[in-house]
């Protein structure tokens, strides 16, 4: 299988992304708090592309089931229930719910890659769920950094040290068949260098730095943790919901633990 890696997802349109296998990373913060609502049990997320887009989905759905979470400058966005902090999405607020999620980076890759054959969402947090599941698949795939829409700066580190992580972990396995090309070994040499301490790094990114500005800085050590949310945000049809097990990729699962963030 061929490994392929995108370090950020302006450059990238619906029908470039059409029937293929994608892994949307947004470390700060999307990715972790897909997965985090999910594990606290909510029934789906409905990712978009711009504010507009949310506001118009949330007038077709029923209010008492549906929340609209998201951001602009790391912020919560006016008349928006929720912002993109993972401490946000506990049990009590999203059980049951439907979330439609609008964040200046990570929702549009998702959005971008809905026609994808196969879309899941990874970060530190589900690391292990993510790898496995591409091994499962034994297929190429895109791992698709967020990264930045700010013009010219769009390159994120957490983004791309995360798929280096993921890389290195499929190839420790001697038994698998992977092809990677230039992209995805300069994506390894990022978390070689700079993986020894996942904290530090989100720390000293520029993201991670304006977080702190702003009084998420709490976020960074969620965000940091490996393995800590082990779910798979699968994409089904328009929306994503858990996968429920390796043996039916279209399956969701019932809501699982409390995630306490």
């Amino acid at each position: 299988m061929r490994i392929d890696v995108s370090f950020s997802s302006n450059h990238l349109d619906e029908l470039q992304l059409r029937d293929r296998n994608v892994v949307v990373v947004d470390v700060l913060r999307a990715s972790t708090t897909v997965a985090t609502a999910l594990a606290n049990g909510s029934r789906e997320i409905i990712p978009v592309a711009s504010i507009e887009s949310a506001v118009k989905i949330s007038g077709s759905l029923f209010g008492e089931v549906t929340l609209r979470g998201g951001e602009r400058n790391g912020k919560i966005i006016e008349g928006f229930n929720l912002g993109n902090s993972p401490r946000e999405y506990t049990e009590a607020t999203v059980r049951g719910k439907s979330i439609i999620f609008c964040t200046t980076n990570g929702s549009v890759a998702m959005s971008r890659s809905r026609y994808a054959r196969r879309l899941v969402v990874g970060g530190f947090v589900n690391m292990s769920a993510v790898v496995n599941f591409i091994k499962e698949e034994q297929s190429d795939f895109l791992i698709i950094c967020a990264g930045k829409s700010n013009g010219l700066r769009s390159f994120s580190i957490e983004d791309a040290v995360c798929a280096g992580m993921m890389i290195s972990e499929l190839t420790k396995d001697k038994g698998q068949d992977v092809e990677l090309t230039d992209s995805s070994r300069a994506a390894i040499a990022l978390f070689k260098t700079f993986g020894r301490s996942i904290l530090k790094m989100l720390k000293t990114s520029d993201h991670g730095q304006y977080l702190e500005e702003i009084g998420m800085g709490e976020d960074l050590k969620i965000c940091a943790e490996i393995d800590s949310i082990p779910v798979l945000p699968f994409q089904q049809g328009t929306v994503i919901k858990l996968r429920r097990d390796s043996g039916s990729a279209d399956a969701t699962t019932e809501p699982q633990a409390a995630v306490n963030v």
